[in-house]
């Protein structure tokens, strides 16, 4: 892009393809876990690695899922962010998704050390897709000794926050007492909240009745 000194890309669809990758594993993983089923998961597996081979040694503009983001986010301004970092990102990426490929598809098992990366996958994808935080990159900063340019929302850049980005403490107790609310919540109705629904259909006849 004319005016950037690096490589670009846009945060919008690299975040918006994230959120996708993050629903495909979620509901596989989930599907796994829940029915012992791992079809799904092995497919998600060979597409995320197809994907990501083409992202690191080809070129993002050919990878299929950024494709898609980019025709869900064409409507919106594009920010852009140093590819760089991205890259770096996606390598890590690229050495877990191949570390699953090996043991999941190829070998055919399961293990901690599987559930562990999936665990990691589901933290770096959603970080990405909700807080607009890649985890990744900022390994990149450790790795190379030497800081990112252009960061998403400009969080290389050291700068003063503004009044409507600081929490006081009246808002920090809030939070607390929302969580001792939720945790309070669970003692006090978990036997009631664990009972089975019964069909709202069969609840008004016997109503009426």
């Amino acid at each position: 892009m004319e005016g950037y000194e690096i490589p670009v890309l846009n945060e919008r669809e690299v975040r918006a393809t994230a959120g996708i990758l993050f629903l495909f594993a979620f509901l596989a993983i989930l599907l796994a876990i829940l029915k012992g089923n791992f079809v799904l998961l092995k497919y998600f597996i060979i597409s995320f690695l197809i994907d990501f081979i083409i992202r690191v040694f080809i070129n993002p503009k050919f990878s299929p899922t950024l494709i898609i983001g980019r025709l869900i986010v064409s409507r919106q301004v594009p920010e852009y962010v140093g590819a760089a970092q991205k890259r770096f990102a996606w390598i890590i990426g690229l050495i877990l998704v191949s570390i699953m490929f090996i043991l999941i598809v190829l070998v055919n098992s399961y293990s901690a050390i599987t559930g562990l990366i999936c665990l990691t996958c589901l933290i770096f994808l959603f970080f990405e897709s909700t807080f607009g935080i890649c985890l990744g990159c900022l390994f990149y900063g450790w790795y190379y000794g030497k800081k990112a340019q252009y960061c998403p929302g400009e969080i290389c850049d050291v700068k003063q926050k503004q009044d409507i980005q600081k929490t006081s403490g009246l808002q920090l107790l809030i939070v607390l007492v929302f969580i001792a609310f939720i945790v309070l919540a669970v003692f006090s109705f978990n036997d009631s909240f664990s009972e089975k629904p019964d069909d709202l259909w069969k609840i008004l006849a016997a109503a009426i009745k």
